[in-house]
């Protein structure tokens, strides 16, 4: 095994000079940095704040049990369904917003098995239509 080179490999022959090692430069950055500002997702009168985790508005272990046996009885997307689609259902919807109601929350007849695609487009615009 060789030994990692020492002070002496890198001096120069005549002298007590030392060769320096060349450096690598760095470039400028070629794609400019956007200043963004974060859009508000949430309403102003949300039952929801900002500090609230996933667990405090009643998604934490209890939720995820009960959605994997929802998921595991209604594999199928209902709105794909609706349109002669087959697609796996990744998200428990509630059909009536509970808007922090906890009976509302876990009444399994307010539950649909959604594709993440009309879970994020449809599902939300159809809710934001309806509080406007």
């Amino acid at each position: 095994m060789s030994k990692p080179p020492t002070e002496a490999a890198f001096s120069c022959p005549i002298g007590s000079r030392h060769v320096t090692k060349p450096r690598i430069q760095t470039l400028a950055p070629r794609v400019a940095v956007l200043q963004t500002q974060r859009t508000q997702t949430m309403a102003a009168d949300s039952w929801r704040t900002s500090t609230m985790s996933s667990a405090d508005r009643g998604y934490g272990h209890k939720w995820r049990v009960e959605r994997e046996k929802h998921l595991r009885l209604n594999p199928l997307c209902v709105m794909c369904k609706a349109q002669d689609v087959v697609t796996e259902a990744t998200v428990v919807d509630h059909r009536v917003p509970h808007r922090g109601d906890q009976r509302l929350f876990w009444d399994r007849s307010n539950w649909q098995s959604l594709c993440a695609t009309h879970h994020s487009r449809d599902k939300q615009r159809e809710e934001a239509a309806t509080t406007t």
